[in-house]
């Protein structure tokens, strides 16, 4: 193969796919381009141009959005490519999975489809996370993430792409404008891509719940998902026929103490819906303690309690309502339970 030799003769609209236009140098070299081959058609004015390290474009001109994802994951992934021709035809789609390489961050965020963050042409650079022992630097538009261990990616048009928490907290990172944050995490909640917890457990993890203005951005993002729960609830009861309950009370015994209070409550079968909106903290086992103890109180004055996390309502919400028909069932064969006192919340 000489220099003057063309790889890629076809008019740009022909190469619909982009792995026929971002290669990796080893697919180039493989295929018997030398370096010096390489580097004269990437010379300005020349048809090809280098993206990143070891990655080519083979057109001229500015990326679009996927060339620069693929180019990205090229860079970071321990790569393996099969089915690259010399010349990219019609006939023959190179093959590239990417291992140890997942796309996060704002980028991530736009490809599962989030409005509040920047369309992918606006970024400066693309987030991606590699395993932590990697050596790679992070340059031009990739930045390089380290983590241990590397998220299970999900795929996102084709992509590993990390997971909404994470995307998240690894968003939440750079970003010093609460506002921003806020929005983010708001809209992770209310547009079900994932639920608080998982939010804050990413955050966490991240060490992020130092920042005064992400603690602040938690506390609207707890309270939204209470919120969105609380009406999921009410459409649970709705939809599938179960009868009225009353709302938001709390329980005393007659001139005693305290018993807690609950989302939902069926005076006539002693039967008590608690929704589980605990943020993942530090005093996380505290919070469950405190749970199970009054859960335990109430079982043994003879009330049901169904425990309902914001989760099983979103994606299992007709299995709740079957437990708590049961539950609302099997009342007449139970012992009365105690008399309590029943106040709104």
């Amino acid at each position: 193969m000489t220099h003057n030799t063309p790889l890629s003769p076809r008019p740009l609209h022909e190469l619909a796919d982009v792995r026929r236009r971002v290669v990796p140098t080893a697919q180039l070299r493989a295929q018997g381009m030398s370096t010096a081959d390489i580097d004269a058609r990437c010379r300005p004015g020349g048809p090809w141009q280098q993206l990143l390290p070891g990655v080519h474009l083979l057109h001229p001109g500015p990326p679009t959005s996927e060339e620069r994802l693929h180019a990205v994951l090229l860079y970071a992934a321990r790569e393996s490519t099969t089915g690259v021709p010399a010349q990219p035809g019609p006939t023959t789609t190179p093959r590239h999975t990417y291992t140890d390489a997942v796309i996060t961050g704002l980028a991530a965020l736009t490809l599962h489809g989030f409005t509040a963050t920047p369309p992918l042409p606006s970024l400066d650079h693309i987030d991606v996370l590699v395993p932590r022992a990697r050596r790679l630097r992070t340059t031009g538009c990739a930045r390089v993430l380290r983590t241990s261990p590397l998220p299970t990616p999900e795929a996102v048009t084709g992509l590993p792409v990390a997971p909404v928490p994470r995307a998240l907290a690894d968003a939440v990172a750079d970003l010093p404008d609460a506002d921003a944050v806020r929005r983010l995490l708001t809209e992770a909640v209310r547009g079900g891509h994932c639920d608080p917890a998982s939010v804050v457990r990413e955050l966490t993890r991240a060490r992020l719940l130092g920042r005064p203005h992400v603690v602040d951005a938690v506390d609207s993002l707890i309270a939204e998902g209470r919120s969105i729960a609380e009406d999921r609830l009410y459409a649970m009861v709705s939809a599938y026929g179960l009868p009225d309950p009353v709302w938001n009370v709390d329980l005393r015994l007659p001139g005693g103490p305290h018993l807690g209070g609950l989302d939902a409550y069926w005076p006539d079968q002693a039967v008590a819906i608690e929704l589980d909106t605990r943020a993942p903290r530090q005093d996380e086992d505290a919070l469950w303690s405190e749970y199970a103890r009054k859960r335990e109180h109430l079982e043994r004055l003879g009330i049901t309690v169904v425990h309902i996390t914001p989760r099983k309502l979103r994606d299992a919400m007709e299995q709740q309502a079957a437990i708590v028909r049961t539950a609302l069932m099997a009342a007449a064969d139970r012992d009365p339970s105690a008399y309590v006192v029943v106040l709104p919340r």
